[in-house]
């Protein structure tokens, strides 16, 4: 997008940095909700209704009775009382209440903006609210597959639902980045080549959503070894090549080591080919790069020997966040900026 108005393009740059932030906190405390199990605590879409928290004692056991109908009350938490309600309550409405404001606070300057210049050079944005508007969708279809026959939300919407807000945040870096000055680069790589690493990024976040879906982090809390061996003893490598991969808790922790280890593999071509070809200006973002993903690495072997601890686990979510958004920093750098 180009804009001539030095102070309005300004404008737009920080409320999208602002966006991006607060989009960040959004995934984490999506993160959260789903390490906490309480994703399920509100069973009510509530699109308007639910702006407020419960405001009466009346109001908390209207919501907890509704909560004590689905299958994880009664399979799983039948004992819980209200105080332990709230405090999963708390986790899913600071989350949906995130949402709202995170549309509202896109909604409202992308009009004014748009106002300021046009729709024609904001339409990228609107491409932006409307994944932000279907998110909310996703959200509830996510929590509608637990309310019935399950104890939880199905981990392929998990993953679905987690991706979405990827790009959503991805969008917005992206767009963030056109509105600067930034000069462009006489030596890069393969824009393929960039490309091919953010997209193994975003399939390794999708398997980790599995991984939370399914917790199948709980299982196997050995590293380098899945207990004994390399391969889970409890299968056959044969599974992998079966559709049914993706429903089994040990052969989705498996994928996702080793997807890790393919990211790396595929970081230290790129990482080489750099430094061959003496491309100083990408010396710096390949370096963020490999420092996040060593970050993102330990974080993930600790997760996996603290049995998923809460702590290790959410601290491991924030890291890819930090190593999405050096992807996409790398990969706006080998485009052809002049286009």
């Amino acid at each position: 997008m180009y804009i001539e108005n030095i102070a309005l393009k300004k404008s737009i740059s920080s409320w999208l940095f602002f966006m991006f932030w607060i989009i960040s906190v959004m995934i984490i405390v999506g993160g959260l909700t789903r390490l906490t199990d309480s994703g399920l605590s509100i069973t009510r879409w509530e699109l308007f209704a639910g702006f407020l928290p419960p405001l009466s004692e009346n109001a908390w056991e209207k919501y907890f009775d509704l909560y004590k109908e689905i299958p994880e009350f009664r399979l799983q938490n039948y004992d819980m009382n209200m105080n332990e309600f709230k405090v999963i309550f708390w986790w899913e409405w600071i989350h949906r209440f995130l949402g709202r404001l995170i549309g509202i606070s896109f909604l409202i300057p992308l009009i004014y903006f748009t106002y300021r210049t046009s729709f024609k050079k904001m339409f990228n944005l609107y491409l932006i609210f409307f994944l932000i508007c279907f998110q909310g969708f996703i959200g509830w279809y996510m929590v509608s597959s637990g309310l019935v026959d399950r104890i939880d939300v199905s981990h392929y919407r998990l993953a679905v639902h987690l991706m979405i807000a990827f790009i959503i945040l991805s969008l917005i870096f992206w767009n963030f980045l056109n509105l600067k000055n930034l000069i462009p680069l006489e030596k890069k790589i393969s824009f393929n080549l960039s490309l091919l690493l953010l997209f193994v990024v975003y399939i390794q976040i999708s398997i980790g959503a599995f991984v939370s879906g399914m917790d199948a982090g709980t299982i196997y809390n050995t590293w380098p070894l899945m207990g004994s061996s390399y391969f889970p003893d409890d299968n056959n490598i044969s599974s992998l090549l079966s559709l049914s991969v993706f429903n089994d808790a040990s052969l989705v922790q498996f994928l996702h080591r080793n997807l890790a280890y393919l990211i790396i593999i595929l970081y230290l071509f790129i990482f080489f080919r750099i430094y061959l070809n003496k491309i100083k200006r990408l010396y710096g973002p390949i370096n963020f790069i490999g420092i996040f993903l060593i970050i993102q690495v330990a974080l993930g072997i600790l997760t996996l020997l603290n049995g998923a601890q809460i702590y290790f686990a959410s601290m491991h979510q924030i890291s890819s966040i930090l190593l999405v958004s050096a992807c996409i920093y790398f990969l706006y750098l080998n485009k052809n900026l002049s286009n």
